[in-house]
Protein backbone atom coordinates (compact mmCIF):
# COMPACT_ATOMS: atom_id res chain seq x y z
CA UNK A 1 0.00 0.00 0.00
CA UNK A 2 2.38 2.28 1.04
CA UNK A 3 5.24 3.61 -1.74
CA UNK A 4 8.55 2.64 -1.22
CA UNK A 5 11.44 5.21 -1.96
CA UNK A 6 14.97 3.92 -1.86
CA UNK A 7 17.70 6.72 -1.03
CA UNK A 8 20.60 4.02 -0.50
CA UNK A 9 23.76 5.19 -1.75
CA UNK A 10 22.62 8.79 -2.41
CA UNK A 11 24.06 11.84 -0.56
CA UNK A 12 21.21 14.30 -0.57
CA UNK A 13 21.00 17.56 0.79
CA UNK A 14 18.01 18.86 3.25
CA UNK A 15 16.51 20.25 0.61
CA UNK A 16 16.51 17.09 -1.84
CA UNK A 17 15.37 14.87 1.37
CA UNK A 18 12.34 17.19 1.94
CA UNK A 19 11.53 16.87 -1.53
CA UNK A 20 11.25 13.27 -1.64
CA UNK A 21 8.21 13.07 0.38
CA UNK A 22 6.24 16.15 -0.04
CA UNK A 23 3.27 18.19 2.29
CA UNK A 24 0.23 18.63 0.72
CA UNK A 25 1.30 22.01 0.30
CA UNK A 26 -1.29 22.78 -2.86
CA UNK A 27 -4.29 21.89 -0.50
CA UNK A 28 -3.02 24.00 2.25
CA UNK A 29 -2.49 26.96 -0.41
CA UNK A 30 -5.90 26.61 -1.75
CA UNK A 31 -7.13 26.80 1.43
CA UNK A 32 -5.57 30.22 2.53
CA UNK A 33 -7.35 31.88 -0.29
CA UNK A 34 -11.01 30.72 1.46
CA UNK A 35 -10.29 30.40 4.72
CA UNK A 36 -9.22 34.65 4.50
CA UNK A 37 -12.51 35.31 2.65
CA UNK A 38 -14.77 33.46 5.35
CA UNK A 39 -12.68 35.22 8.40
CA UNK A 40 -13.85 38.43 6.17
CA UNK A 41 -17.01 37.41 6.19
CA UNK A 42 -17.54 37.20 10.05
CA UNK A 43 -15.57 40.32 10.49
CA UNK A 44 -18.21 41.62 8.44
CA UNK A 45 -21.27 40.17 9.08
CA UNK A 46 -20.80 38.50 12.49
CA UNK A 47 -23.57 36.15 13.42
CA UNK A 48 -25.15 36.40 9.98
CA UNK A 49 -21.88 34.67 7.71
CA UNK A 50 -21.65 32.06 10.73
CA UNK A 51 -24.83 30.76 10.46
CA UNK A 52 -24.73 30.85 6.69
CA UNK A 53 -21.54 29.22 7.09
CA UNK A 54 -22.79 26.59 9.25
CA UNK A 55 -25.75 25.48 6.66
CA UNK A 56 -23.30 25.43 3.72
CA UNK A 57 -20.35 23.35 5.88
CA UNK A 58 -22.27 21.76 8.68
CA UNK A 59 -25.84 21.31 7.47
CA UNK A 60 -27.09 23.07 10.24
CA UNK A 61 -29.91 26.13 10.68
CA UNK A 62 -31.53 27.31 13.86
CA UNK A 63 -29.27 26.32 16.49
CA UNK A 64 -27.69 27.98 19.60
CA UNK A 65 -24.62 29.29 18.56
CA UNK A 66 -24.10 29.93 21.81
CA UNK A 67 -23.88 27.20 24.07
CA UNK A 68 -26.62 27.33 27.07
CA UNK A 69 -25.34 26.49 30.30
CA UNK A 70 -28.14 23.30 30.68
CA UNK A 71 -26.41 22.12 27.64
CA UNK A 72 -22.95 21.49 29.39
CA UNK A 73 -24.36 19.68 32.60
CA UNK A 74 -26.95 17.05 30.50
CA UNK A 75 -23.59 16.78 28.52
CA UNK A 76 -21.79 15.57 31.61
CA UNK A 77 -24.71 14.13 33.15
CA UNK A 78 -24.81 11.63 30.06
CA UNK A 79 -21.15 11.29 29.23
CA UNK A 80 -20.45 7.41 30.27
CA UNK A 81 -18.65 6.92 33.56
CA UNK A 82 -15.57 5.18 31.86
CA UNK A 83 -14.89 7.54 29.19
CA UNK A 84 -15.67 10.53 32.22
CA UNK A 85 -12.50 8.12 34.35
CA UNK A 86 -10.23 8.43 31.11
CA UNK A 87 -10.97 12.14 30.55
CA UNK A 88 -9.93 12.93 34.38
CA UNK A 89 -7.28 10.82 34.14
CA UNK A 90 -5.49 13.05 31.03
CA UNK A 91 -6.87 15.95 33.15
CA UNK A 92 -4.73 15.19 35.84
CA UNK A 93 -1.38 13.89 34.15
CA UNK A 94 -1.42 17.33 31.25
CA UNK A 95 -2.36 19.42 34.52
CA UNK A 96 0.90 17.72 36.16
CA UNK A 97 2.90 18.38 32.91
CA UNK A 98 1.75 21.74 32.16
CA UNK A 99 2.40 23.11 35.66
CA UNK A 100 6.09 23.01 35.37
CA UNK A 101 6.45 24.99 31.90
CA UNK A 102 5.36 28.25 34.06
CA UNK A 103 8.68 29.70 34.72
CA UNK A 104 9.24 31.30 38.45
CA UNK A 105 9.59 34.86 38.45
CA UNK A 106 13.50 36.21 38.67
CA UNK A 107 15.56 39.06 39.12
CA UNK A 108 18.69 39.89 38.02
CA UNK A 109 21.16 42.45 40.12
CA UNK A 110 23.16 44.11 37.70
CA UNK A 111 24.69 46.43 40.14
CA UNK A 112 24.14 47.94 43.59
CA UNK A 113 20.17 49.67 42.79
CA UNK A 114 19.77 48.18 39.38
CA UNK A 115 17.59 45.51 38.93
CA UNK A 116 15.72 43.88 36.04
CA UNK A 117 12.92 41.56 36.92
CA UNK A 118 11.77 38.71 34.71
CA UNK A 119 7.91 37.77 35.19
CA UNK A 120 5.90 35.54 33.28
CA UNK A 121 2.24 37.45 32.30
CA UNK A 122 -0.33 35.23 30.88
CA UNK A 123 -2.44 36.96 28.45
CA UNK A 124 -6.52 37.69 29.72
CA UNK A 125 -8.18 35.79 26.80
CA UNK A 126 -8.25 32.76 24.88
CA UNK A 127 -10.15 31.13 22.00
CA UNK A 128 -9.64 27.20 21.36
CA UNK A 129 -10.49 25.82 18.43
CA UNK A 130 -11.90 21.92 18.67
CA UNK A 131 -12.27 20.00 15.49
CA UNK A 132 -15.34 18.26 15.35
CA UNK A 133 -15.82 16.84 11.29
CA UNK A 134 -14.41 12.86 10.55
CA UNK A 135 -13.78 12.79 14.11
CA UNK A 136 -14.54 14.26 17.46
CA UNK A 137 -12.00 15.18 20.12
CA UNK A 138 -12.83 15.44 23.46
CA UNK A 139 -8.93 15.14 24.21
CA UNK A 140 -8.41 18.13 22.30
CA UNK A 141 -10.27 19.80 25.14
CA UNK A 142 -8.09 18.89 27.68
CA UNK A 143 -4.70 19.91 25.06
CA UNK A 144 -6.07 23.20 25.27
CA UNK A 145 -7.50 24.66 28.22
CA UNK A 146 -5.33 22.81 30.45
CA UNK A 147 -2.60 24.40 29.72
CA UNK A 148 -4.15 27.61 29.63
CA UNK A 149 -5.59 27.66 33.11
CA UNK A 150 -2.19 26.51 34.05
CA UNK A 151 -0.46 29.59 32.58
CA UNK A 152 -3.41 31.77 34.85
CA UNK A 153 -5.31 33.07 31.65
CA UNK A 154 -8.43 34.20 33.13
CA UNK A 155 -11.16 34.08 30.50
CA UNK A 156 -11.44 30.60 27.99
CA UNK A 157 -13.74 30.18 25.23
CA UNK A 158 -14.16 27.24 23.24
CA UNK A 159 -15.32 26.18 19.69
CA UNK A 160 -16.46 23.45 18.42
CA UNK A 161 -18.48 23.00 14.94
CA UNK A 162 -22.02 22.28 15.28
CA UNK A 163 -23.30 18.26 14.70
CA UNK A 164 -26.07 17.76 12.44
CA UNK A 165 -26.68 14.81 13.94
CA UNK A 166 -27.00 16.39 17.00
CA UNK A 167 -29.26 19.19 15.81
CA UNK A 168 -26.99 21.45 15.67
CA UNK A 169 -25.42 20.96 19.30
CA UNK A 170 -21.65 20.95 19.74
CA UNK A 171 -20.54 16.60 20.25
CA UNK A 172 -22.02 16.12 23.83
CA UNK A 173 -18.74 14.30 24.22
CA UNK A 174 -17.09 17.63 23.75
CA UNK A 175 -19.51 19.45 26.21
CA UNK A 176 -18.88 17.17 28.72
CA UNK A 177 -14.91 17.69 29.00
CA UNK A 178 -15.35 20.96 28.81
CA UNK A 179 -17.74 21.15 31.86
CA UNK A 180 -15.41 19.17 33.42
CA UNK A 181 -12.69 21.85 33.04
CA UNK A 182 -15.14 24.51 34.04
CA UNK A 183 -15.36 26.23 30.60
CA UNK A 184 -18.95 27.86 31.11
CA UNK A 185 -18.03 29.79 27.65
CA UNK A 186 -18.76 27.52 24.40
CA UNK A 187 -20.03 27.59 20.85
CA UNK A 188 -21.16 25.97 18.38
CA UNK A 189 -19.18 27.51 14.83
CA UNK A 190 -16.70 25.52 13.22
CA UNK A 191 -13.87 26.09 10.61
CA UNK A 192 -11.88 29.37 9.32
CA UNK A 193 -15.59 31.04 10.73
CA UNK A 194 -14.91 30.11 14.18
CA UNK A 195 -11.13 31.34 14.19
CA UNK A 196 -12.41 34.60 12.65
CA UNK A 197 -15.30 35.01 15.45
CA UNK A 198 -12.60 34.57 18.00
CA UNK A 199 -10.97 37.25 15.91
CA UNK A 200 -13.11 40.10 15.54
CA UNK A 201 -15.96 38.88 18.12
CA UNK A 202 -19.38 38.62 17.67
CA UNK A 203 -21.22 41.18 19.61
CA UNK A 204 -25.03 39.29 18.79
CA UNK A 205 -23.53 36.60 20.21
CA UNK A 206 -21.66 38.07 23.38
CA UNK A 207 -18.74 36.95 21.84
CA UNK A 208 -15.69 39.45 22.83
CA UNK A 209 -12.33 38.99 20.45
CA UNK A 210 -9.80 37.15 22.14
CA UNK A 211 -6.03 37.58 22.29
CA UNK A 212 -4.89 34.25 21.52
CA UNK A 213 -6.50 31.51 19.12
CA UNK A 214 -5.31 28.09 19.48
CA UNK A 215 -5.99 24.10 18.67
CA UNK A 216 -6.11 21.80 15.55
CA UNK A 217 -7.86 21.85 12.82
CA UNK A 218 -8.16 20.74 9.39
CA UNK A 219 -6.46 22.70 6.45
CA UNK A 220 -8.67 25.32 6.62
CA UNK A 221 -8.85 26.13 10.24
CA UNK A 222 -5.24 25.99 9.90
CA UNK A 223 -4.91 28.69 6.89
CA UNK A 224 -7.37 31.05 8.99
CA UNK A 225 -5.23 31.21 11.50
CA UNK A 226 -1.89 32.60 9.15
CA UNK A 227 -5.07 35.27 7.51
CA UNK A 228 -5.25 36.31 11.22
CA UNK A 229 -2.02 36.54 12.63
CA UNK A 230 -0.44 40.32 14.03
CA UNK A 231 -4.62 40.92 14.66
CA UNK A 232 -4.51 38.04 17.45
CA UNK A 233 -1.84 35.73 18.38
CA UNK A 234 -2.21 31.52 17.20
CA UNK A 235 -0.30 28.44 18.26
CA UNK A 236 1.28 26.61 15.16
CA UNK A 237 -0.63 26.01 12.50
CA UNK A 238 -1.48 21.99 13.25
CA UNK A 239 -2.87 20.64 10.13
CA UNK A 240 -3.42 17.52 9.24
CA UNK A 241 -1.27 14.83 10.82
CA UNK A 242 1.87 13.60 10.27
CA UNK A 243 3.99 10.23 11.68
CA UNK A 244 7.43 9.66 10.77
CA UNK A 245 9.04 6.57 11.97
CA UNK A 246 12.94 5.61 12.39
CA UNK A 247 13.42 1.48 12.35
CA UNK A 248 15.91 -0.83 11.82
CA UNK A 249 15.91 -4.38 12.01
CA UNK A 250 14.87 -5.09 15.32
CA UNK A 251 11.05 -3.30 15.44
CA UNK A 252 8.30 -5.14 15.48
CA UNK A 253 6.94 -4.64 11.92
CA UNK A 254 3.25 -5.14 13.45
CA UNK A 255 3.85 -2.32 16.03
CA UNK A 256 5.03 0.02 13.09
CA UNK A 257 2.28 -1.04 11.10
CA UNK A 258 -0.13 -0.12 13.81
CA UNK A 259 1.09 2.93 14.20
CA UNK A 260 1.43 4.02 10.89
CA UNK A 261 -2.26 3.46 10.38
CA UNK A 262 -3.10 4.96 13.57
CA UNK A 263 -2.49 8.12 12.31
CA UNK A 264 -3.67 7.82 8.60
CA UNK A 265 -7.01 7.13 10.37
CA UNK A 266 -7.57 10.85 11.05
CA UNK A 267 -7.16 11.98 7.73
CA UNK A 268 -6.76 11.10 3.61
CA UNK A 269 -4.07 13.94 3.74
CA UNK A 270 -2.61 12.73 6.72
CA UNK A 271 1.46 11.94 6.17
CA UNK A 272 2.27 8.55 7.03
CA UNK A 273 6.29 7.85 7.09
CA UNK A 274 8.91 5.25 7.72
CA UNK A 275 12.54 5.32 7.24
CA UNK A 276 14.69 2.14 7.62
CA UNK A 277 17.70 0.71 6.44
CA UNK A 278 16.28 -2.74 6.93
CA UNK A 279 14.32 -3.93 3.52
CA UNK A 280 13.29 -6.52 5.60
CA UNK A 281 11.19 -4.57 7.50
CA UNK A 282 10.43 -2.60 4.95
CA UNK A 283 8.61 -5.52 3.13
CA UNK A 284 7.46 -6.96 6.37
CA UNK A 285 5.93 -3.96 7.53
CA UNK A 286 4.13 -3.53 3.74
CA UNK A 287 2.57 -7.10 4.65
CA UNK A 288 1.81 -5.93 8.20
CA UNK A 289 -0.20 -2.63 6.67
CA UNK A 290 -2.44 -5.03 4.19
CA UNK A 291 -3.94 -7.35 6.90
CA UNK A 292 -4.39 -4.18 9.27
CA UNK A 293 -5.70 -1.75 7.74
CA UNK A 294 -8.97 -3.11 5.70
CA UNK A 295 -10.01 -4.70 9.31
CA UNK A 296 -10.09 -0.79 10.64
CA UNK A 297 -13.41 1.38 10.87
CA UNK A 298 -11.82 3.69 8.54
CA UNK A 299 -9.95 1.56 5.94
CA UNK A 300 -11.01 4.12 3.02
CA UNK A 301 -9.75 6.89 4.78
CA UNK A 302 -6.43 4.94 5.63
CA UNK A 303 -5.92 3.95 2.08
CA UNK A 304 -5.92 7.11 0.68
CA UNK A 305 -3.51 8.89 3.70
CA UNK A 306 -1.42 5.80 2.72
CA UNK A 307 -1.36 5.73 -1.03
CA UNK A 308 -1.17 9.28 -1.28
CA UNK A 309 2.77 11.22 -2.31
CA UNK A 310 2.92 12.45 1.32
CA UNK A 311 3.22 8.55 2.61
CA UNK A 312 6.38 6.48 2.20
CA UNK A 313 8.46 3.66 3.26
CA UNK A 314 12.15 5.55 2.68
CA UNK A 315 14.82 2.93 2.45
CA UNK A 316 18.37 4.77 3.52
CA UNK A 317 21.85 3.36 4.06
CA UNK A 318 22.23 3.89 7.72
CA UNK A 319 21.00 5.31 10.74
CA UNK A 320 22.74 8.74 9.95
CA UNK A 321 21.31 8.83 6.40
CA UNK A 322 17.59 8.12 9.18
CA UNK A 323 18.68 11.13 11.43
CA UNK A 324 19.56 13.28 8.10
CA UNK A 325 15.95 12.97 6.79
CA UNK A 326 13.96 13.01 9.83
CA UNK A 327 15.79 16.63 10.59
CA UNK A 328 15.06 17.80 7.20
CA UNK A 329 11.51 16.50 7.33
CA UNK A 330 10.86 17.81 11.16
CA UNK A 331 7.50 15.60 11.69
CA UNK A 332 4.96 16.75 13.93
CA UNK A 333 5.08 13.06 15.83
CA UNK A 334 8.30 11.05 15.29
CA UNK A 335 8.45 7.38 16.48
CA UNK A 336 11.94 5.65 17.37
CA UNK A 337 11.52 1.72 17.03
CA UNK A 338 15.33 1.45 17.16
CA UNK A 339 18.26 -0.64 19.40
CA UNK A 340 19.77 2.59 20.40
CA UNK A 341 17.34 5.16 20.32
CA UNK A 342 19.82 8.27 20.49
CA UNK A 343 16.76 10.57 20.69
CA UNK A 344 18.76 13.31 21.29
CA UNK A 345 20.10 13.38 17.53
CA UNK A 346 16.59 14.02 16.06
CA UNK A 347 16.49 17.92 17.03
CA UNK A 348 13.43 18.56 14.61
CA UNK A 349 10.52 17.30 15.67
CA UNK A 350 6.88 18.22 17.34
CA UNK A 351 7.27 15.64 19.90
CA UNK A 352 9.23 12.57 20.45
CA UNK A 353 8.23 8.85 20.99
CA UNK A 354 11.12 6.49 22.48
CA UNK A 355 10.89 2.73 22.17
CA UNK A 356 7.99 0.40 20.80
CA UNK A 357 5.56 1.31 24.38
CA UNK A 358 5.78 4.92 23.89
CA UNK A 359 3.24 4.97 20.53
CA UNK A 360 1.64 8.05 19.30
CA UNK A 361 -1.61 7.18 20.80
CA UNK A 362 -0.41 7.60 24.02
CA UNK A 363 1.09 11.19 23.76
CA UNK A 364 -2.51 12.03 21.84
CA UNK A 365 -4.45 10.87 25.22
CA UNK A 366 -3.11 9.89 28.65
CA UNK A 367 1.04 10.23 28.53
CA UNK A 368 0.74 13.99 30.31
CA UNK A 369 2.71 15.30 27.06
CA UNK A 370 0.73 18.11 24.85
CA UNK A 371 -0.41 16.61 21.01
CA UNK A 372 -1.30 20.02 19.37
CA UNK A 373 2.15 19.79 17.68
CA UNK A 374 3.54 21.75 14.59
CA UNK A 375 2.87 20.03 11.67
CA UNK A 376 4.38 20.63 7.73
CA UNK A 377 8.01 21.21 8.76
CA UNK A 378 6.81 23.75 11.53
CA UNK A 379 8.83 21.74 13.98
CA UNK A 380 11.88 23.34 12.45
CA UNK A 381 11.32 26.31 14.60
CA UNK A 382 8.11 26.01 16.30
CA UNK A 383 6.76 24.36 19.72
CA UNK A 384 4.03 22.25 20.53
CA UNK A 385 1.27 23.78 22.57
CA UNK A 386 1.90 24.39 26.52
CA UNK A 387 1.45 27.37 29.14
CA UNK A 388 4.08 29.16 27.09
CA UNK A 389 1.86 29.23 24.44
CA UNK A 390 -0.57 31.81 26.78
CA UNK A 391 2.69 33.26 28.55
CA UNK A 392 4.48 36.67 27.78
CA UNK A 393 7.95 37.41 28.83
CA UNK A 394 8.21 40.90 30.32
CA UNK A 395 10.50 43.03 31.94
CA UNK A 396 10.14 45.47 34.57
CA UNK A 397 13.14 47.75 34.89
CA UNK A 398 14.08 49.48 38.71
CA UNK A 399 17.52 51.56 38.79
CA UNK A 400 17.94 53.75 41.72
CA UNK A 401 19.63 57.28 41.42
CA UNK A 402 23.46 55.80 41.81
CA UNK A 403 22.78 52.78 39.92
CA UNK A 404 21.74 55.48 36.46
CA UNK A 405 24.50 57.43 37.61
CA UNK A 406 26.85 54.71 37.14
CA UNK A 407 26.04 53.92 33.09
CA UNK A 408 24.90 57.49 32.72
CA UNK A 409 27.90 58.40 30.84
CA UNK A 410 27.53 55.47 28.40
CA UNK A 411 23.76 56.29 27.60
CA UNK A 412 24.40 59.83 26.34
CA UNK A 413 27.42 58.31 24.49
CA UNK A 414 25.22 55.63 22.91
CA UNK A 415 22.38 58.51 22.13
CA UNK A 416 24.93 60.24 20.77
CA UNK A 417 26.31 58.12 18.41
CA UNK A 418 22.73 56.75 17.39
CA UNK A 419 22.16 61.01 16.88
CA UNK A 420 19.24 60.86 19.17
CA UNK A 421 20.05 63.34 21.54
CA UNK A 422 17.19 63.80 23.39
CA UNK A 423 17.73 60.39 24.97
CA UNK A 424 21.03 61.48 26.38
CA UNK A 425 19.44 64.30 27.26
CA UNK A 426 16.38 62.50 29.32
CA UNK A 427 19.38 60.58 31.34
CA UNK A 428 21.13 63.99 32.18
CA UNK A 429 17.59 65.76 32.94
CA UNK A 430 18.07 63.33 36.21
CA UNK A 431 20.95 64.78 37.37
CA UNK A 432 20.62 68.50 37.02
CA UNK A 433 18.53 71.36 38.77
Amino acid sequence: MLRTLDLRGQSLTPAELLAAVPRATAARSEALATAARLVDDIAERGETALREQAEQFDGVTGHDIRVPAEHLAEALDSLDPVVRDALERAIARVRAASAVQVPPPTTTTLAPGALVHQRWQPVRRVGVYVPGGKAVYPSSVVMNVVPAQAAGVEQIALASPPQRAEDGRVHPVILAAAKLLGVTEVYAMGGAGAIGAFTYGAASLGLDPVDVVTGPGNNFVAAAKRAVAGRVGTDSEAGATEILIVADDTADPRLVAADLISQAEHDEQASAVLVTSSAELADAVQAEIGALAAQTLHAARIEVALTGPQSAIVLVDDLDAAVDFSNAYAPEHLELHLADPVPHRFVHAGAVFVGPYSPVSLGDYLAGSNHVLPTGGQARYAAGLSASTFLRPQQVIEYDRDALAEVSDAIVALATAEVLPAHGEAVRARFTA
